[in-house]
Protein backbone atom coordinates (compact mmCIF):
# COMPACT_ATOMS: atom_id res chain seq x y z
CA UNK A 1 0.00 0.00 0.00
CA UNK A 2 2.81 2.25 0.55
CA UNK A 3 4.19 1.61 -2.54
CA UNK A 4 0.80 2.12 -4.44
CA UNK A 5 0.08 5.71 -2.37
CA UNK A 6 4.09 6.57 -3.67
CA UNK A 7 3.76 6.09 -7.14
CA UNK A 8 0.62 8.07 -7.44
CA UNK A 9 1.61 11.21 -5.71
CA UNK A 10 4.65 10.83 -8.34
CA UNK A 11 3.53 11.30 -11.71
CA UNK A 12 6.96 9.77 -12.73
CA UNK A 13 5.89 6.59 -12.41
CA UNK A 14 2.32 6.87 -14.18
CA UNK A 15 2.15 4.71 -17.01
CA UNK A 16 3.52 7.08 -19.82
CA UNK A 17 -0.06 6.63 -21.70
CA UNK A 18 -1.71 8.94 -19.38
CA UNK A 19 1.26 11.26 -18.92
CA UNK A 20 1.17 11.40 -23.04
CA UNK A 21 -2.28 12.26 -23.32
CA UNK A 22 -2.24 15.95 -24.12
CA UNK A 23 0.67 15.30 -26.20
CA UNK A 24 -1.94 12.73 -28.46
CA UNK A 25 -3.60 16.06 -29.75
CA UNK A 26 -0.51 17.94 -30.33
CA UNK A 27 0.28 14.70 -32.59
CA UNK A 28 -2.54 14.49 -33.94
CA UNK A 29 -2.13 18.24 -34.80
CA UNK A 30 1.07 17.77 -36.95
CA UNK A 31 0.10 14.35 -38.49
CA UNK A 32 -2.97 16.25 -40.58
CA UNK A 33 -0.82 19.13 -41.38
CA UNK A 34 1.67 16.59 -42.46
CA UNK A 35 -0.66 14.04 -44.12
CA UNK A 36 1.05 11.15 -42.41
CA UNK A 37 1.03 9.91 -38.92
CA UNK A 38 4.15 8.81 -39.45
CA UNK A 39 5.74 11.91 -39.93
CA UNK A 40 8.66 11.32 -37.33
CA UNK A 41 9.80 8.86 -40.45
CA UNK A 42 11.97 12.03 -41.97
CA UNK A 43 13.25 13.09 -38.34
CA UNK A 44 16.43 10.99 -39.09
CA UNK A 45 16.98 9.82 -42.31
CA UNK A 46 19.65 7.50 -42.06
CA UNK A 47 18.18 5.51 -38.86
CA UNK A 48 15.01 2.97 -39.96
CA UNK A 49 11.38 4.55 -38.75
CA UNK A 50 13.69 7.79 -37.48
CA UNK A 51 14.46 5.91 -34.58
CA UNK A 52 10.79 5.77 -33.44
CA UNK A 53 10.71 1.85 -32.85
CA UNK A 54 11.91 -1.58 -34.52
CA UNK A 55 15.15 0.52 -34.82
CA UNK A 56 18.36 -1.63 -34.38
CA UNK A 57 21.08 -0.53 -31.91
CA UNK A 58 23.54 -2.00 -33.60
CA UNK A 59 22.87 -0.08 -36.96
CA UNK A 60 23.03 3.11 -35.15
CA UNK A 61 26.17 2.30 -33.74
CA UNK A 62 27.77 1.94 -37.19
CA UNK A 63 26.81 5.12 -38.30
CA UNK A 64 28.79 6.79 -35.23
CA UNK A 65 32.40 7.09 -35.09
CA UNK A 66 33.88 3.93 -32.95
CA UNK A 67 35.90 5.86 -30.62
CA UNK A 68 32.59 7.26 -29.20
CA UNK A 69 31.05 4.11 -28.38
CA UNK A 70 31.79 1.10 -26.63
CA UNK A 71 33.48 -2.35 -28.62
CA UNK A 72 29.92 -3.76 -29.79
CA UNK A 73 28.80 -7.19 -31.31
CA UNK A 74 25.37 -8.41 -32.72
CA UNK A 75 24.57 -11.76 -31.22
CA UNK A 76 21.39 -13.95 -33.51
CA UNK A 77 18.68 -15.04 -31.45
CA UNK A 78 19.74 -19.14 -31.40
CA UNK A 79 23.78 -18.37 -31.80
CA UNK A 80 25.70 -21.38 -30.07
CA UNK A 81 27.70 -20.16 -27.40
CA UNK A 82 31.06 -21.16 -28.58
CA UNK A 83 30.37 -19.11 -31.81
CA UNK A 84 29.48 -16.00 -29.16
CA UNK A 85 32.60 -16.86 -26.82
CA UNK A 86 34.28 -16.63 -30.22
CA UNK A 87 32.71 -13.31 -31.30
CA UNK A 88 33.25 -11.54 -27.99
CA UNK A 89 37.25 -13.31 -27.86
CA UNK A 90 37.82 -11.76 -31.61
CA UNK A 91 35.98 -8.46 -31.09
CA UNK A 92 38.27 -8.47 -27.25
CA UNK A 93 35.46 -7.76 -25.14
CA UNK A 94 36.66 -8.08 -21.93
CA UNK A 95 34.04 -9.48 -18.75
CA UNK A 96 31.74 -7.98 -17.01
CA UNK A 97 30.27 -7.09 -20.52
CA UNK A 98 26.48 -5.57 -21.12
CA UNK A 99 23.95 -7.46 -22.98
CA UNK A 100 21.07 -5.92 -24.29
CA UNK A 101 18.12 -6.16 -27.13
CA UNK A 102 19.07 -4.78 -30.24
CA UNK A 103 15.96 -3.52 -30.62
CA UNK A 104 15.19 -2.45 -27.32
CA UNK A 105 12.38 -0.81 -25.17
CA UNK A 106 12.82 1.54 -22.39
CA UNK A 107 16.08 -0.85 -21.05
CA UNK A 108 14.13 -3.96 -21.13
CA UNK A 109 16.10 -7.16 -21.10
CA UNK A 110 19.67 -4.94 -20.09
CA UNK A 111 21.75 -6.97 -18.08
CA UNK A 112 25.39 -6.99 -16.70
CA UNK A 113 27.25 -10.44 -17.36
CA UNK A 114 30.18 -11.07 -15.20
CA UNK A 115 30.75 -14.96 -16.08
CA UNK A 116 30.65 -17.24 -18.89
CA UNK A 117 27.85 -18.80 -16.91
CA UNK A 118 25.68 -15.53 -17.36
CA UNK A 119 26.43 -15.12 -21.07
CA UNK A 120 24.97 -18.64 -21.80
CA UNK A 121 21.82 -18.24 -19.04
CA UNK A 122 20.98 -14.88 -20.86
CA UNK A 123 21.83 -16.35 -24.51
CA UNK A 124 19.32 -19.41 -23.52
CA UNK A 125 16.56 -17.44 -22.35
CA UNK A 126 17.11 -14.55 -24.99
CA UNK A 127 14.01 -14.97 -27.92
CA UNK A 128 16.03 -11.61 -29.67
CA UNK A 129 18.79 -10.40 -31.44
CA UNK A 130 20.66 -8.94 -28.93
CA UNK A 131 24.63 -7.11 -28.66
CA UNK A 132 27.07 -7.51 -26.20
CA UNK A 133 29.55 -4.33 -25.29
CA UNK A 134 32.35 -3.65 -23.20
CA UNK A 135 31.33 -2.08 -19.36
CA UNK A 136 31.82 1.91 -20.03
CA UNK A 137 34.57 2.28 -16.88
CA UNK A 138 33.10 6.09 -16.21
CA UNK A 139 31.15 6.48 -13.26
CA UNK A 140 28.47 9.29 -14.08
CA UNK A 141 25.93 9.68 -16.89
CA UNK A 142 23.90 11.72 -18.66
CA UNK A 143 21.55 12.32 -21.24
CA UNK A 144 21.61 14.77 -23.70
CA UNK A 145 19.63 15.78 -25.74
CA UNK A 146 20.17 17.43 -29.04
CA UNK A 147 18.25 19.42 -31.81
CA UNK A 148 19.37 20.29 -35.34
CA UNK A 149 17.78 21.63 -38.09
CA UNK A 150 18.77 20.06 -41.51
CA UNK A 151 20.00 23.35 -42.96
CA UNK A 152 22.00 24.29 -39.62
CA UNK A 153 25.88 23.23 -39.93
CA UNK A 154 25.62 24.04 -35.48
CA UNK A 155 22.77 22.08 -33.25
CA UNK A 156 21.67 22.86 -29.69
CA UNK A 157 21.72 20.88 -26.77
CA UNK A 158 17.51 21.10 -25.62
CA UNK A 159 18.40 19.55 -22.24
CA UNK A 160 20.45 17.15 -20.04
CA UNK A 161 19.32 14.73 -17.33
CA UNK A 162 22.29 13.56 -15.07
CA UNK A 163 21.29 9.96 -13.36
CA UNK A 164 21.69 8.42 -9.37
CA UNK A 165 21.83 4.84 -9.93
CA UNK A 166 20.39 2.40 -7.94
CA UNK A 167 23.18 2.17 -5.34
CA UNK A 168 22.74 1.25 -1.52
CA UNK A 169 25.39 1.82 1.30
CA UNK A 170 25.77 -0.91 4.18
CA UNK A 171 25.39 -0.32 7.45
CA UNK A 172 27.32 -3.48 9.20
CA UNK A 173 23.85 -5.07 10.13
CA UNK A 174 21.00 -4.64 7.90
CA UNK A 175 20.74 -7.20 4.74
CA UNK A 176 21.10 -6.19 1.12
CA UNK A 177 17.16 -6.50 0.64
CA UNK A 178 16.91 -4.60 3.60
CA UNK A 179 18.90 -1.57 2.66
CA UNK A 180 16.70 -1.59 -0.44
CA UNK A 181 13.12 -1.51 1.71
CA UNK A 182 14.57 2.18 3.31
CA UNK A 183 14.24 3.84 -0.25
CA UNK A 184 10.61 3.33 -2.34
CA UNK A 185 12.18 4.12 -5.75
CA UNK A 186 14.44 1.35 -5.02
CA UNK A 187 11.57 -1.05 -3.67
CA UNK A 188 10.13 -0.87 -6.57
CA UNK A 189 12.60 -2.96 -8.13
CA UNK A 190 12.65 -5.53 -5.54
CA UNK A 191 10.62 -7.85 -7.80
CA UNK A 192 13.11 -7.82 -10.28
CA UNK A 193 16.13 -7.75 -8.43
CA UNK A 194 15.32 -11.10 -6.65
CA UNK A 195 15.21 -12.70 -10.07
CA UNK A 196 18.72 -11.41 -10.60
CA UNK A 197 20.13 -11.53 -7.34
CA UNK A 198 18.26 -14.59 -5.45
CA UNK A 199 19.66 -14.99 -2.53
CA UNK A 200 22.56 -12.54 -2.52
CA UNK A 201 20.06 -10.07 -1.24
CA UNK A 202 20.37 -11.58 2.21
CA UNK A 203 23.91 -10.69 2.72
CA UNK A 204 24.60 -8.30 5.27
CA UNK A 205 27.09 -5.55 3.47
CA UNK A 206 29.74 -4.24 5.77
CA UNK A 207 29.27 -0.41 7.21
CA UNK A 208 30.57 1.99 4.46
CA UNK A 209 30.61 -0.62 1.45
CA UNK A 210 28.29 0.73 -1.44
CA UNK A 211 26.97 -1.95 -3.96
CA UNK A 212 25.62 -0.92 -7.25
CA UNK A 213 22.91 -2.87 -7.88
CA UNK A 214 21.44 -1.74 -11.79
CA UNK A 215 25.36 -0.46 -13.39
CA UNK A 216 23.47 1.56 -16.09
CA UNK A 217 21.34 4.61 -15.95
CA UNK A 218 17.86 3.01 -16.74
CA UNK A 219 14.64 5.20 -14.84
CA UNK A 220 12.47 1.90 -15.23
CA UNK A 221 14.96 0.04 -13.37
CA UNK A 222 15.01 2.63 -10.33
CA UNK A 223 17.90 5.36 -11.51
CA UNK A 224 16.90 8.55 -10.09
CA UNK A 225 16.56 10.83 -12.94
CA UNK A 226 17.90 14.86 -12.30
CA UNK A 227 17.68 17.54 -14.67
CA UNK A 228 20.99 18.99 -15.21
CA UNK A 229 20.08 21.57 -17.93
CA UNK A 230 22.13 24.17 -15.94
CA UNK A 231 25.17 22.32 -17.33
CA UNK A 232 24.78 23.40 -21.16
CA UNK A 233 27.50 25.96 -21.96
CA UNK A 234 28.74 26.90 -25.33
CA UNK A 235 32.00 24.65 -24.85
CA UNK A 236 29.40 21.80 -24.24
CA UNK A 237 27.43 22.49 -27.27
CA UNK A 238 30.37 22.63 -29.74
CA UNK A 239 31.92 19.51 -28.48
CA UNK A 240 28.57 17.75 -28.79
CA UNK A 241 27.80 19.40 -32.11
CA UNK A 242 31.34 18.16 -33.41
CA UNK A 243 30.72 14.24 -33.03
CA UNK A 244 26.89 14.89 -33.91
CA UNK A 245 27.86 16.23 -37.10
CA UNK A 246 29.77 13.05 -37.91
CA UNK A 247 26.88 10.92 -37.81
CA UNK A 248 24.92 10.80 -41.49
CA UNK A 249 21.66 11.78 -41.07
CA UNK A 250 21.23 12.10 -37.56
CA UNK A 251 19.36 15.38 -36.52
CA UNK A 252 16.69 14.74 -33.36
CA UNK A 253 17.52 12.58 -30.46
CA UNK A 254 19.04 12.00 -27.27
CA UNK A 255 22.84 10.51 -26.51
CA UNK A 256 23.14 8.72 -23.06
CA UNK A 257 26.56 9.61 -22.20
CA UNK A 258 28.74 7.97 -19.40
CA UNK A 259 31.74 9.74 -18.75
CA UNK A 260 34.41 10.43 -16.32
CA UNK A 261 34.23 14.35 -14.91
CA UNK A 262 31.92 17.37 -16.82
CA UNK A 263 34.78 19.27 -17.38
CA UNK A 264 36.16 16.75 -19.15
CA UNK A 265 33.74 15.96 -20.92
CA UNK A 266 33.12 19.58 -22.29
CA UNK A 267 36.46 19.17 -23.79
CA UNK A 268 35.62 15.83 -25.40
CA UNK A 269 37.69 13.55 -23.19
CA UNK A 270 37.00 10.25 -21.19
CA UNK A 271 33.30 9.73 -22.21
CA UNK A 272 31.71 7.26 -24.27
CA UNK A 273 27.98 6.84 -25.79
CA UNK A 274 26.02 4.01 -24.31
CA UNK A 275 23.04 4.60 -26.55
CA UNK A 276 21.63 6.92 -29.43
CA UNK A 277 17.72 7.47 -29.49
CA UNK A 278 16.26 8.83 -32.27
CA UNK A 279 12.59 10.07 -32.95
CA UNK A 280 11.04 7.97 -29.92
CA UNK A 281 13.56 10.01 -27.79
CA UNK A 282 12.07 11.57 -24.48
CA UNK A 283 13.68 14.48 -23.02
CA UNK A 284 14.13 12.57 -20.13
CA UNK A 285 14.98 15.78 -17.55
CA UNK A 286 11.20 15.81 -17.01
CA UNK A 287 11.40 12.88 -14.95
CA UNK A 288 13.61 14.96 -11.85
CA UNK A 289 10.84 14.54 -9.32
CA UNK A 290 11.33 18.56 -8.28
CA UNK A 291 9.07 19.04 -12.19
CA UNK A 292 5.51 19.05 -12.31
CA UNK A 293 3.47 17.67 -14.59
CA UNK A 294 2.92 21.05 -16.40
CA UNK A 295 6.32 21.20 -16.96
CA UNK A 296 6.80 17.85 -18.98
CA UNK A 297 3.48 18.55 -20.79
CA UNK A 298 5.47 21.80 -21.96
CA UNK A 299 8.87 20.30 -22.94
CA UNK A 300 7.10 17.45 -24.59
CA UNK A 301 5.26 19.77 -26.63
CA UNK A 302 8.83 21.70 -27.62
CA UNK A 303 10.58 18.42 -28.35
CA UNK A 304 7.61 17.24 -30.68
CA UNK A 305 7.48 20.58 -32.20
CA UNK A 306 11.06 20.43 -32.97
CA UNK A 307 10.65 16.81 -34.51
CA UNK A 308 7.68 18.02 -36.70
CA UNK A 309 9.83 20.94 -37.71
CA UNK A 310 13.02 18.37 -38.88
CA UNK A 311 10.50 15.93 -40.43
CA UNK A 312 8.72 18.51 -42.41
CA UNK A 313 12.62 19.99 -43.75
CA UNK A 314 14.03 16.68 -44.58
CA UNK A 315 10.90 15.86 -46.64
CA UNK A 316 11.07 18.88 -48.84
CA UNK A 317 14.52 17.97 -49.73
CA UNK A 318 13.25 14.47 -50.68
CA UNK A 319 13.16 12.29 -47.82
CA UNK A 320 9.71 10.34 -47.33
CA UNK A 321 7.18 9.82 -45.03
CA UNK A 322 6.10 6.61 -44.04
CA UNK A 323 3.12 5.23 -45.64
CA UNK A 324 0.55 4.19 -43.18
CA UNK A 325 0.43 0.50 -44.60
CA UNK A 326 4.36 0.18 -43.83
CA UNK A 327 4.36 2.23 -40.72
CA UNK A 328 1.11 0.02 -39.24
CA UNK A 329 2.85 -3.28 -40.20
CA UNK A 330 6.27 -1.43 -38.44
CA UNK A 331 4.24 -0.77 -35.42
CA UNK A 332 2.47 -4.19 -34.99
CA UNK A 333 6.39 -5.11 -35.35
CA UNK A 334 7.23 -3.10 -32.65
CA UNK A 335 4.16 -4.53 -30.41
CA UNK A 336 5.44 -8.51 -30.88
CA UNK A 337 9.59 -7.22 -30.30
CA UNK A 338 7.87 -5.02 -27.19
CA UNK A 339 5.89 -8.23 -25.24
CA UNK A 340 9.06 -10.74 -25.63
CA UNK A 341 11.77 -7.93 -24.53
CA UNK A 342 8.76 -7.18 -21.38
CA UNK A 343 8.42 -10.60 -21.00
CA UNK A 344 12.19 -11.93 -20.61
Amino acid sequence: MKLFFHKITHWEYWPFQIVYIPIYFLWSYYSIKAKSIFFFNASNPTIKNGGFMMESKKEIYNLIPQQYYPITELIKQGTALEQILKSIEEAKIKYPLIAKPDIGLRGSGVKKINTVADLKEYADKANFDYIVQDLIPYEHEVGIFYVRYPHEKVGRITGIVSKEFLIITGNGFSTIEELIKENPRYELQLKILKQEYGKKLLIILPKGEKLNLVPYGNHARGAKFIDGSHWITPKLTETINEMCLQIPGFYFGRMDVMYNTMEELEQGLNFSVVELNGAASEPTHIYDPKHSLFFAWKELARHITYMYEISVANHKNGTPYLRHKDGMKEYRMHLVQSNKIVNF
